[in-house]
């Protein structure tokens, strides 16, 4: 039998996601001045990948071009209620289309999902979780049918797996993916306005724990938002 080699992310994406879970984390201080050449030396890359991942930083707004270059904005609590905002809003709407097709979808890609979750819970695999857990919501964008929905959501999946991943690690993830379930089970029941409080709840009580772990990290977040 011929085995596929795995595909190894690019260079570009790989230092992308390094950079973006540094400045989330906070070992990229807001303020610190990115230059080209230290992060091209740091992380043996050319500069090319460099100033790409420093523009779909600045995109992400977590850099912001100065006078004298690039430097870290960061995340602050601010940024959180409003990312979360924005997910809650694109969420809701998936929910409702979901619901409004429940007739004939598919939900087999939420069960793949649960079922990743479970298992790398029970690995304590938060990497893992965090990619099952946001396919699990990304499911109800793809079974409501609105791929534009689909395209603004994955737009953000990097910073919330990034942001996911911190607060994730080190916890005990079987109770989050019990939550999952039971969300998933009133979706299904089609009762829009208990699966809109349902997915409210469970979005909020995410955005409470991230807000915590992150001002515990930087006491200084919630002055700066």
């Amino acid at each position: 039998m011929i085995v596929s080699p795995v595909r190894q992310p690019p260079l570009g994406e790989l230092l992308l996601a390094q950079l973006r879970v540094l400045i989330v984390r906070g070992e990229l201080a807001s303020g610190t001045h990115l230059v080209e050449g230290w992060i091209a030396e740091r992380f043996d890359v050319s500069r090319g990948p460099v100033r790409d991942a420093l523009r779909q930083l600045e995109v992400e707004g977590l850099v912001e071009t100065r006078k004298r270059g690039v430097h870290v904005r960061g995340l602050t609590d601010e940024d959180l209620v409003e990312l979360y905002s924005l997910r809650g809003a694109l969420e809701e709407l998936a929910v409702r289309e979901t619901i409004a097709r429940s007739g004939d979808a598919d939900w087999a890609p939420l069960d793949d999902a649960l079922a990743r979750m479970r298992r790398s819970a029970e690995a304590g695999d938060a990497a893992g979780f965090v990619a099952a857990d946001l396919d699990f919501h990304l499911g109800f964008c793809g079974i409501g049918g609105n791929r534009w929905l689909t395209s603004t959501w994955s737009l953000h999946r990097p910073l919330f797996s990034a942001v996911l991943e911190i607060t994730n690690t080190g916890r005990d993830l079987g109770p989050i993916a019990l939550d999952h379930a039971e969300l998933s089970d009133v979706v299904r029941s089609g009762d829009v306005t208990k699966a809109l409080a349902e997915l409210r709840a469970h979005l909020d009580d995410s955005c409470t724990r991230i807000r915590a772990v992150l001002a515990a990290r930087d006491p200084a977040a919630e002055r700066r938002g």
